[in-house]
């Protein structure tokens, strides 16, 4: 499972005219399910996210943790991180079937519920439009097959 997290101080995903989703301060999570992700996978990738001590404490230093300053998760479903781009046109082999990746998605999603921070949404498999504002920036890239 990979997953991009963006520090943000607001965004949204929308489908067409409808927004499925807005936060302020928090995290934006681009989660790609792969061929073969398991529950495992995606706790390993919500353990990182809660986890992650890149907000700024009173002394300015990137030490706190999503929860920690009342941050909010906009989550979107991104089958594209797992792009084979070895040709020009990229093959998308390595994401999981949809029906696979959709079960873990909303895993994702349930688990992330459990947790005291807000939890917004994209649409599963839906054209959307994200827009956000990135701040710092920073910008992690998460692998449940990089595990240290």
């Amino acid at each position: 499972m990979r997953a991009i997290v963006q520090r943000v101080s607001r965004a949204a995903v929308r489908s067409g005219e409808r927004t499925l989703g807005e936060i302020g301060p928090g995290f934006v999570i681009l989660l790609g399910v792969g061929r073969g992700d398991t529950e495992a996978d995606a706790d390993y990738i919500l353990d990182r996210v809660i986890g992650m001590r890149v907000f700024a404490d009173a002394a300015g230093k990137m030490n706190l943790a999503l929860g920690a300053v009342g941050g909010a998760l906009l989550m979107v479903s991104q089958f594209t991180l797992h792009a084979d781009v070895s040709q020009r046109r990229p093959s998308f082999t390595g994401a999981a079937p949809p029906d696979d990746a959709r079960r873990l998605y909303e895993y994702f999603l349930s688990r992330a519920r459990l947790h005291d921070v807000s939890v917004e949404a994209g649409e599963f498999g839906a054209q959307m439009q994200l827009e956000l504002i990135n701040d710092g920036p920073v910008t992690i890239i998460l692998d449940s097959s990089i595990r240290h």
